[in-house]
């Protein structure tokens, strides 16, 4: 039976979804209609604020007081959601739908074990005695592809890898076999090759479970590699839908031809050769951080080698991407680098000329305005309760710069990273995704640094918000003669600033090289295997020019 003639298992019929009246427009949602049936996925695509997760929440129950539904059909197993008592409404969810949220720590409650938590779904929606309750419970994290899982049954959220949390998520949301599947944004924080386990998940899933999975995303490699329909949204409407091949291949709406079009391209062209006599900037011999973890009632005393013996160096104006899986050492290399953790003895990190992991801490304050970070969440580098233009002139004025003059820089920092001077007298939740993080930049630029640290900043941003970050990063560094280090889980991403890339496993650098060296003639295993778990390596993108939206 093909996918249209099966059995919706949702219908959303005409659904609008009013805001508020200070919202930025009337409706959350306007007149969407679309169907999810069984055994098939069906992705939701667009930008923050398309409407993707209002339309995941309202069919859940979940929508916050200040939205209400105004017109339309929610229609699950033949039953209009909207007109459901909330006590109904509550008996399908965790039972006939589920939904996987986008961050697994904050779905799951620390103090309890995930085995704990995932029996408590059969306690509140079936009858079945204890002994019953946890041997589903194994089978489940079995089905999932968890590893050892007497051991986690046992284990509290924070004892496992991101991933690990993510399919306990899963195993949560398919206890009671849901013939409905949301799944909101699942797969975003993960590295590569955890995406890759989690999306084959999902298409086995499809198949064993026949259900119907409605898959919210912003990624198009994502939609490319599970989807078998797709619904792209812009400002609450439908504006394409269509087989994800036929919307891939050939999209016919300028708002999914702009998408498509900020999609990061599979190969880098090769980096522009810097000067034959540039400095020198970052030096870094021997580099290394090893933890001694304590003895605890699940685990015995451990040594972890974080950072094994780096060694590497960055001339001005060089950018050098650091790419790995979670736990792979990338973020506690460039935190030991810049001692906001202390490294170990004999390694040297010369800034300079100085060693910078030599210098006492009278003297390292003052050495550290050479050397800034942009971290991944921007909303919580800032402080909510204080002007952008407060956070931007404070760190240069504690440095001994005239006020004056700090805001002066200020004003001027603000064109580069092209937004309107005015600006600074807002805060931070006034400002977007993607103009949080340029205020975040700015303010790393207020001290005229020599090195920029970026960790994951553009891993939360929708995709056209992140070529154009990543393009101000390019700018920015090309206007300053900046050097970067650039540390990504997405290794196209990494090719699209990178003059060369640094692969780390086990807090070791396996591999170095050139963006298109290491896409195209590398030689190392692992590396070969983060680049096979890249999804939609099968799509073929149009090449479609952003002019054209």
């Amino acid at each position: 039976m093909s996918q249209t003639e099966r059995e919706p298992v949702l219908v959303v019929d005409g659904l609008t979804v009013e805001l508020p009246k200070s919202g930025d427009r009337p409706h959350a949602v306007e007149e969407l209609s679309f169907r999810v049936n069984a055994g098939e996925i069906v992705c939701i695509v667009g930008e923050s604020g398309s409407g993707k997760s209002v339309t995941a929440f309202t069919t859940m129950g979940l929508l916050p007081k200040a939205l209400k539904p105004s017109a339309g059909r929610v229609v699950f197993e033949g039953c209009d959601i909207l007109t459901m008592r909330p006590r109904e409404h509550a008996r399908l969810r965790g039972n006939r739908m589920a939904m996987i949220f986008q961050e697994p720590m904050t779905s799951l409650n620390p103090c309890f074990t995930v085995g704990d938590q995932i029996e408590e779904v059969f306690k509140a929606h079936s009858s079945i005695g204890k002994a019953e309750r946890k041997a589903k419970t194994l089978a489940l994290m079995e089905e999932v592809h968890l590893p050892d899982v007497d051991r986690i049954y046992r284990s509290y959220p924070h004892q496992l890898s991101g991933g690990q949390r993510q399919r306990i998520v899963i195993a949560l949301a398919l206890a009671m076999n849901p013939s409905l599947l949301i799944a909101d944004e699942p797969t975003t924080a993960l590295d590569v090759t955890t995406q890759a386990q989690i999306l084959l998940l999902m298409k086995r899933l499809k198949d064993t479970h026949d259900a119907g999975i409605l898959f919210v995303t912003h990624d198009f490699d994502v939609v490319a590699e599970i989807a078998d329909r797709v619904v792209v949204m812009e400002k609450g409407r439908i504006v394409e839908e269509g087989l994800a091949e036929q919307v891939l291949s050939n999209p016919q709406h300028p708002y999914t031809r702009q998408l498509i079009a900020a999609v990061p391209p599979r190969r880098s062209a090769e980096p522009v050769p810097l000067p034959a006599d540039a400095e020198t900037v970052l030096e870094v011999r021997g580099l290394a951080k090893t933890f001694h973890v304590a003895r605890t009632f699940l685990s015995p005393e451990r040594t972890v080698h974080a950072v094994r013996p780096a060694t590497f160096s960055l001339k001005r104006g060089e950018t050098l991407g650091i790419v790995g899986e979670s736990g792979s050492g990338k973020t506690t290399l460039v935190r030991t680098l810049i001692r906001l953790i202390e490294p170990d003895g004999g390694g040297e990190t010369l800034i300079g000329g100085t060693d910078f992991a030599a210098l006492p801490k009278e003297k390292l304050r003052r050495f550290r305005s050479q050397i800034q970070i942009v971290f991944q969440d921007p909303y919580g580098s800032l402080n909510p309760r204080r002007t952008i233009g407060d956070q931007l002139v404070s760190a240069p004025i504690n440095f001994g710069m005239a006020k004056d003059e700090a805001w002066k820089r200020a004003h001027e920092l603000m064109r580069i990273v092209r937004l309107d001077p005015e600006v600074l007298a807002r805060y931070p939740s006034q400002f977007s995704g993607g103009q949080r993080q340029r205020i975040c930049i700015a303010r790393a630029l207020m001290m005229e640094p020599k090195i920029l640290i970026a960790d994951e900043a553009v891993s939360a941003l929708d995709v056209s918000v992140q070529k154009e970050v990543l393009q101000l990063l390019k700018d920015v560094r090309d206007r300053m003669g900046l050097t970067m280090l650039f540390i990504t889980h997405d290794l196209r991403v990494a090719a699209q600033i990178s003059d060369r890339i640094a692969v780390m496993k086990n807090g070791e650098i396996v591999e170095i090289g050139t963006a298109r060296a290491i896409f195209e003639h590398s030689t190392n295993d692992y590396t070969k295997s983060l680049l096979a778990s890249m999804p939609g390596m099968n799509w073929d993108v149009p090449q479609i020019e952003p002019a054209s939206a």
